[in-house]
C-alpha cells in the first residue's frame, strides 16, 4: 500500500510505523510526507490500535528533508511552494494528533525533521551511539514546521541552545535537552520500547485518547497561526540564495561560502 513506510500491528494492538527509504536515511521526500498523513488517518480511524511505534528501517531513524525535494522548491510557482510546505505542517499535525499514544523508537542518527519528528512522539527512546542535530542552519534552512513542537518539546531556553547552531550532540545531551525521555544500549532498546507500550494496554483506550487530547489543550497552542506562520518562513527560506548555496555546496561536497573553515 505505501512505498515509503511500511505499517504493520500485532494481535494485542501495537502497531509499528517504520520509515521505508533507507538509502537515503529516511529522509522525508514529498511522496513520504503524503504516505505519512494517509497512514495517521488510517491509525487514528482504527479502534483497535492501542499503541502506535514510530521508528525507521536501516541505520537512520530520520536524516530530514530530502534536500532534493526541498531544492526543486525554488523552481516551482508560489502556490506549490506553499502546498509542499503546508504538507510537511500537516505531517507534523497529523502524527502529533494521533488519538493513540506515539513512542519513538529512535534506533539511529535523527537530524533536521527527524528531530522535529521525535518531538511529536509522546515519549522518543533512543540508543546511545545516536547523533542528533538541528542542522538547518548549516543549509540556509531553519527549523521552521518542526519548530512549535520542537520548541514545546525541549522549552525555549533549552531550544536556544541547539535551534540555531546546528550542533551535533549525542543521546546523553538529547536526554538533559529533553528531546529523548532515555537513551539506552542498542541491544536494549527493544526492551525499553516495550516497558514504555505495556502500561497503556492495562488502560481503557478513550480515556488515554481523551487524556491526551487533554494533554494538547493544556500545554502549548499549536494553532493554525501558528502553522501558517512556520509555512510562509519555511517557504521564505527555500526562496533564500543562502539555500540555493547550502544545497549546492552539499550535493557538490564542499564548504558553503559562508562557512569558515578554519574554525
Amino acid at each position: 500500500m505505501f512505498k515509503t513506510l511500511l505499517l504493520e500491528k500485532d494481535d494485542r494492538g501495537v502497531a509499528t510505523l517504520r520509515l521505508n527509504r533507507p538509502e537515503k536515511h529516511n529522509a522525508m521526500s514529498g511522496e513520504m510526507l503524503s504516505e505519512l498523513i494517509e497512514a495517521s488517518r488510517q491509525i487514528s480511524k482504527d479502534p483497535s490500535t492501542r499503541v502506535v511505534i514510530l521508528t525507521g528501517v536501516g541505520k537512520s531513524f530520520c536524516a530530514g528533508g530530502d534536500l532534493a525535494w526541498m531544492r526543486a522548491q525554488r523552481k516551482m510557482e508560489p502556490a506549490l511552494r506553499i502546498r509542499e510546505a503546508r504538507k510537511l505542517a500537516e505531517m507534523l499535525q497529523a502524527l502529533n494528533s494521533l488519538p493513540q499514544p506515539l513512542i519513538g523508537k529512535i534506533q539511529g542518527n535523527a537530524f533536521g525533521g527527524g528531530v522535529g519528528m521525535a518531538c511529536v512522539c509522546d515519549v522518543a527512546i533512543g540508543f546511545d551511539g545516536l547523533k542528533m542535530g538541528l542542522t538547518e542552519t548549516r543549509l540556509g534552512l531553519i527549523p521552521a514546521t518542526i519548530g512549535p513542537y520542537v520548541v514545546s518539546r525541549m522549552g525555549e531556553a533549552k531550544a536556544r541552545r541547539v535551534f540555531m547552531s546546528a550542533r551535533i550532540f549525542d543521546a546523553a545531551e538529547a536526554v538533559r535537552l529533553n528531546l529523548l525521555a532515555d537513551s539506552v544500549t542498542a541491544s536494549a532498546l527493544d526492551d525499553a520500547i516495550e516497558n514504555e507500550v505495556e502500561p497503556y494496554l492495562s488502560c481503557a483506550p478513550r480515556a488515554v485518547a481523551r487524556a491526551k487530547s487533554l494533554i494538547r489543550y493544556l500545554g502549548t497552542p499549536i494553532d493554525d497561526a501558528v502553522v501558517d506562520h512556520t509555512i510562509n518562513e519555511l517557504v521564505a527560506c527555500w526562496q533564500d540564495e543562502e539555500f540555493e548555496e547550502g544545497t549546492r555546496a552539499f550535493f557538490e561536497k564542499r564548504m558553503p561560502t559562508w562557512a569558515q573553515t578554519d574554525v
